[in-house]
C-alpha cells in the first residue's frame, strides 16, 4: 500500500516494485475420451498451446516463467529486493535530483540507499534506477519510505516521498528441549515446523556451540566415508510439517575438569537454518543464545565413569566411581558402602579417602558383586564430610543387567 504525502503535481514519477524469483507458469489441462463429442479438440488445442510440454501436455507445469502478480509474502531470514525508478514525466530539464530510500522497523530506521550523492540533471523521459536489498531480521510491520528531491529548472527546490507498507512473517516455528545425561553430555533436540504454505528443502540446520561445548551432530546415519542424512538425500519439509534434529554437546575439557564453573544458566550456542524455497529462493535464520539451567549437584557429585553392560550373576565386577567437590570448602571425606537386598559390596566400609579441594575430583575403584538376576540398581554408597560431619547418600547411581553364566535367560 502506498499513500502520497502531498497531492501536488510534481515533474517526477516514482515507481516502486519488490523483485521476487518467477513461478512456474501452470493451466488447467481439460481432456476427454475420443468417443467423446469433442474427440481430439481438446488435445489439439493444448499441443498446439505455447505454455504446455510437449508429448506431456496433459501436466499442469509449463515450459513457461511467470512474474510475479503481486507484493506476495516476506519472510523473516529472507532477503527484501526492490527495484527503484524515478522517471522525468515532464519535457523540463530537472536538475540535483536526490533518491533516498529507508526501511523503518518496530526498533530501527535503515538506510536502504546505494548511493547518497545527487544527480546532475535528468532530461525528459529518462529515469534513475536503483535496486535496493535487505536481508530481514526482524517481524512484524515493515515501511519503505522512498524521498525524492529535485530542483526545476526555474530554480525551485521541490520534494515528495511514499510509503510502502508491507508485513514480515515468521517461516518457521522453532522448539528446544535439553536433555542431561548421567555424564556431563547434555542433549540438545530442536523441533523445527514450516509454518509457510509451500514447501521448504533444508539447505542447513546446524549447531554453533558456545566456547565451553564441543558439539556431536545426531542427525546422520554411517554409511561409507561419508554419513547420509536421517531424512534422505531431498530434504523437502512440507507445509505444517515437523522435523526433530538431534545434538550432543559436551563440555571441553578443561571446563568438564572444574566442576564449579558449570553452574547455573549457561549459554549452549544457537541454531543456524538455511533453507531455500521457490526457484532457489534463500532464506536464513539464527535463534538467539539457547540456554539452559545446570542440573544441581550440592556439595559433592558422584558420578561412574566405568561400569559393564552385563555381569554374571554372584560373581564380582568392578567399577570405577568419580567424586568431584562441587563446594568452595576443601573436605575431608570417609566413604562407607552399605549392601541392598541384590548388591554386595566387597571391600572395607569406612575407609578414608583424604582431603579434597574444592573442584577436585577423585576416581575410586570399587568392587561388588549381585545376588539377583535381572536388572539392578547400584546403591547404598555413603559419602562423610568429616571437617561438618556432613552425609551424603547415593541411590539408583546406575543399573547394570545380571545374568546367570549356566542358563541363556538375560534380564
Amino acid at each position: 500500500m502506498d499513500v502520497n504525502q502531498t497531492k501536488q503535481e510534481h515533474l517526477l514519477a516514482l515507481k516502486v516494485m519488490r523483485l521476487t524469483k518467477p513461478t512456474l507458469f501452470t493451466n488447467l489441462p481439460v481432456t476427454c475420451e475420443d468417443r467423446d463429442l469433442p474427440g481430439d479438440l481438446f488435445g489439439q488445442l493444448m499441443r498446439e498451446d505455447p505454455s504446455t510440454i510437449k508429448e506431456a501436455e496433459t501436466l499442469m507445469l509449463g515450459e513457461m516463467l511467470t512474474l510475479p502478480q503481486n507484493f506476495g509474502n516476506i519472510f523473516l531470514g529472507e532477503t527484501f529486493s526492490s527495484y527503484i525508478s524515478v522517471h522525468n514525466d515532464s519535457n523540463q530539464v530537472v536538475k540535483d535530483i536526490l533518491v533516498k530510500a529507508d526501511l523503518q522497523t518496530s526498533s530501527q530506521r535503515l538506510n536502504l540507499s546505494a548511493s547518497n550523492s545527487a544527480v546532475a540533471e535528468l532530461k525528459p523521459e529518462c529515469c534513475i534506477d536503483d535496486v535496493i536489498h535487505h536481508e530481514v531480521k526482524e517481524i512484524g510491520t515493515h515501511i519503505l519510505v522512498c524521498a525524492v528531491s529535485y530542483t526545476t529548472q526555474y530554480g525551485e527546490k521541490l520534494y515528495f516521498r511514499k510509503f510502502f507498507k508491507f508485513q514480515v512473517l515468521k517461516p518457521l516455528d522453532v522448539k528446544t528441549k535439553f536433555y542431561n545425561a548421567e555424564t556431563d553430555e547434555v542433549f540438545l533436540e530442536a523441533q523445527i515446523q514450516n509454518i509457510t504454505t509451500s514447501p521448504m528443502f533444508m539447505e542447513k540446520v546446524s549447531l554453533e556451540p558456545s566456547m565451553m561445548y564441543n558439539v556431536t551432530e545426531l542427525n546422520l546415519v554411517a554409511s561409507g566415508d561419508d554419513g547420509e542424512s536421517t531424512f534422505g538425500k531431498m530434504s523437502y519439509l512440507q507445509p505444517m510439517d515437523t522435523r526433530q534434529y538431534l545434538y550432543c554437546l559436551k563440555p571441553k575439557p578443561e571446563y568438564a575438569e572444574k566442576a564449579g564453573v558449570i553452574k547455573g544458566v549457561t549459554v549452549i550456542g544457537k541454531l543456524d537454518i538455511v533453507w531455500k524455497t521457490n526457484l532457489g529462493e534463500r532464506g536464513r535464520l539464527q535463534t538467539s543464545q539457547l540456554q539452559r539451567m545446570a542440573p544441581g549437584y550440592g556439595d559433592i557429585r558422584l558420578s561412574l565413569e566405568m561400569i559393564p553392560d552385563t555381569v554374571n550373576l554372584e560373581e564380582p565386577f568392578d567399577i570405577i566411581c568419580k567424586i568431584t567437590n562441587c563446594s568452595e570448602r576443601t573436605m575431608d571425606l570417609v566413604l562407607e558402602m552399605c549392601n541392598t537386598r541384590s548388591i554386595h559390596w566387597c571391600g572395607v566400609s569406612g575407609r578414608q579417602l583424604g582431603k579434597l579441594s574444592p573442584g577436585a575430583l577423585l576416581s575410586l575403584p570399587l568392587t561388588l558383586l549381585s545376588s539377583v538376576q535381572g536388572l539392578q540398581s547400584i546403591s547404598g554408597l555413603r559419602l562423610t564430610d568429616t571437617f561438618l560431619k556432613r552425609t551424603y547418600e547415593y541411590d539408583d547411581i546406575a543399573q547394570v543387567c545380571v545374568v546367570c553364566p549356566y542358563t541363556s535367560n538375560e534380564c
